[in-house]
């Protein structure tokens, strides 16, 4: 029986002890790198960019450089999803080998339990993370000429609590016995690729969403729903009846139900609640999980960290809790 890859050497190439055990300086060193890459770790002023600037940290201060082209002050996180942070830069680094290392997801309670910060430094960590993922999937296309993908959709949220008395409960499947916040997570999948997510009202409103990120030529498989018929017309489809059997005559959608039970998963057993505005961001989330499930989790840090670095100021949580959003 073949090893899972999890349970091999090369998945496990960070250790969160290495990472615990660093000095500030090598912490530094670490975020250096990853966003001055180019330039081994050289600064580049993110005004002019400039490569002349020089240390102007204050005595036992945060890292700080300063242009001698267009005299500004920047630091090592200035104009990421890390600027003006609070918390030493190793904790950081911590934040995102702890958040990759959880293959199903992980909460904000546990996080600010790991690092001893707030529910709320957490909660925006987090998703501040689940931002960065999101940057490899913008304007993804799929897909192409001789290519397979499969496109299925996933209800979730907008749980209604049962009666406890069996004559006043009533059919949870009925919209009209429906919180009306439950959502349709769509995902367009590559076989043996990447993958898209999102979120609708329904699954018929997805047809433009599928027309557009998926390339012509591809032959794409779906189930029987409906919403998807519209599709013929555009691309070879290969349907299959759920209700007579999952895989017939070269027809599947496996790997698009192997998407929806990772996040099915870290919905259920780790968050509890995914619903609503931020739903889009932990379908996002398991995409990339599921698109990276076998790369080390060392490669997984590095580049979960450098989308952070390489991502501006967060568009959903720069001055989230003072109610006001980033320019």
């Amino acid at each position: 029986m073949a090893q899972h890859f999890l349970l091999s050497r090369a998945a496990k190439t960070l250790s969160l002890a290495s990472v615990f055990t660093m000095k500030d300086a090598e912490a530094e060193m670490a975020f250096r790198m990853i966003r001055w890459a180019d330039t081994n770790g050289e600064p580049v002023c993110p005004s002019c960019g400039s490569l002349d600037a020089y240390d102007c940290r204050r005595f036992k201060g945060a890292p700080r450089f300063r242009c001698r082209g267009c005299k500004k002050d920047f630091s090592i996180t200035s104009g990421t999803l890390f600027a003006s942070h609070k918390l030493p830069l190793r904790c950081y680094l911590a934040a995102i080998a702890i958040f990759c290392n959880e293959v199903k997801g992980k909460s904000a309670l546990a996080l600010s339990r790991d690092l001893c910060v707030s529910y709320k430094c957490a909660f925006v960590l987090l998703h501040k993370l689940r931002e960065a993922m999101a940057e490899e999937m913008k304007g993804r296309v799929v897909g192409g000429e001789g290519k397979e993908a499969e496109i299925d959709g996933g209800y979730f949220g907008g749980y209604v609590k049962p009666a406890n008395e069996k004559e006043h409960r009533r059919d949870r499947r009925l919209a009209a016995n429906q919180s009306g916040k439950r959502k349709v997570v769509v995902i367009i999948r590559e076989r043996g690729g990447a993958s898209v997510p999102a979120v609708f009202a329904s699954e018929s409103a997805a047809g433009s969403f599928i027309r557009a990120r998926i390339a012509k030529g591809t032959t794409v498989h779906a189930d029987e729903a409906a919403a998807w018929d519209g599709l013929h017309e555009r691309f070879e489809m290969k349907r299959i009846d759920h209700s007579q059997a999952y895989s017939f005559d070269g027809a599947c959608t496996n790997q698009a139900e192997e998407y929806f039970s990772r996040l099915r998963r870290a919905e259920i057993g780790i968050h509890h609640h995914i619903a609503g505005a931020y739903l889009l961001r932990y379908a996002q989330e398991s995409s990339w999980r599921e698109d990276n499930r076998r790369v080390s989790n060392g490669d997984q840090v590095t580049r979960v960290a450098a989308l952070a670095m390489k991502r501006g100021k967060s568009v959903d949580f720069t001055g989230y809790w003072q109610r006001h959003v980033a320019d």
